[in-house]
């Protein structure tokens, strides 16, 4: 009986101090003003910028005509370009050197050549052969903008072949058809592709560098000294100083969701349950990350550099956020673990696009679990032995 009263009681002082760690904590949140004005309004603003900015969608695309024959084909063509939302004509040029001065100038993104001999050769069925000049120094714009190109010039040879068996009588026939479905995405917007990877990569970043900073603010100012001889122990301290900003970081969590439905139409077709449940896990390895970082600091000023390099770099570069983890070379693959924002973003694509349970995902759910474990781990390795020397 007396040994299930100590326990209890070992357990109640236990929460009472960790409650204490996280009250005196909130308490110097609330003075910064500043501070709660970044992790507030800092989410938001970086969702909006992102999510505007970063567009792979390639419309509206500059062109300039060279028109050679001046004909009524070739203005049917221009006209096909033109009066859809991919081509906008931005210049009509006479001499061929002047191809060269507006793509070095960027003042069209590719040049239209139309020969001599377009109308001639089309009515007496010969090959006619366009010149489309695209500039190529954004190799990802100049693939999209020739696939465009192909596409417009095939629909249009078939419109006039079309025309050309009309006159004659004859009705030609398709003998596939193809009728693309896109699933998930069907407005094939990229910025419902980039939403989710956006939520992670800032709530890992504001998380990681706030937490970071905690530690550190008390070795700076010299209060550590006096929680090394209160009645804390390092799990005591770091519990507490973690729980306060993932409540930040939760609130964060809901406050990117919301602005993300309003500003991009982003909703979540997946168990609102499985992404409360998926991001608390979350916040609870980056609350983790950031506290590993701050016992390895003894600045501000390096945990803020520290923080920003392991969150920041990795969140962009190897979660697949932007750049398909599928397409690297497996050395690079196997670097990617380094990150948990790769494990989230992809159950955060499955629950909030494609809609699909935690069996399709739940192997990522085990990988950031133990991600979590170990930063916390270490966390407590270090502090102790920092604790014993001092």
């Amino acid at each position: 009986m007396k040994s299930k009263n100590s326990f209890s009681g070992s357990i109640k002082n236990f929460f009472e101090l960790t409650i204490a760690v996280s009250k005196k904590e909130v308490i110097q949140l609330s003075r910064d003003i500043r501070l709660l004005f970044v992790i507030f309004f800092f989410p938001a603003f970086l969702l909006v910028v992102f999510g505007y900015a970063v567009n792979f969608d390639v419309r509206h695309i500059k062109l300039a005509i060279y028109d050679q024959e001046n004909s009524e084909l070739s203005r049917e063509l221009i006209n096909s370009l033109s009066s859809s939302d991919y081509f906008d004509v931005v210049a009509f040029i006479s001499k061929p050197f002047e191809a060269n001065k507006i793509l070095d100038e960027k003042y069209a993104q590719c040049v239209l050549v139309i020969p001599k001999d377009f109308s001639r050769k089309i009515y007496s069925k010969q090959n006619v052969n366009l010149q489309f000049l695209i500039d190529g120094v954004d190799g990802n714009t100049a693939s999209i903008i020739k696939n465009y190109v192909q596409m417009a010039t095939f629909n249009f040879s078939y419109n006039i072949n079309q025309e050309v068996f009309n006159r004659l009588g004859f009705h030609s026939k398709k003998i596939i058809e193809t009728e693309p479905v896109f699933w998930y995405n069907p407005s094939m917007q990229t910025t419902k592709f980039l939403v989710p990877g956006l939520i992670a990569m800032i709530l890992l970043v504001t998380s990681v560098i706030s937490i970071s900073l905690t530690l550190v603010r008390e070795k700076e100012r010299g209060t550590i000294e006096q929680l090394n001889v209160s009645q804390l122990s390092p799990i005591n301290l770091l519990i507490g100083k973690i729980l306060p900003y993932l409540i930040i970081a939760f609130v964060n969590a809901f406050l990117i969701l919301l602005v993300s439905y309003i500003l991009f139409d982003v909703e979540v077709k997946g168990s609102y349950l499985e992404l409360l449940l998926t991001t608390i896990l979350f916040l609870f390895a980056s609350s983790n990350l950031g506290i590993f970082i701050s016992t390895l600091s003894d600045s501000q000023q390096v945990a803020f550099s520290l923080g920003t390099f392991i969150s920041l770099l990795p969140s962009v570069i190897l979660s697949g956020f932007i750049f398909p983890i599928d397409n690297m070379p497996w050395l690079i693959q196997i670097l990617t673990n380094i990150t948990p924002t790769k494990f989230y973003i992809v159950m955060l694509r499955n629950i909030m696009l494609k809609g699909v349970g935690i069996e399709i995902y739940y192997l990522q759910v085990i990988y950031l679990s133990v991600f979590s474990i170990i930063p916390l781990i270490l966390s407590v390795i270090i502090s102790r032995r920092k604790f014993k020397t001092i």
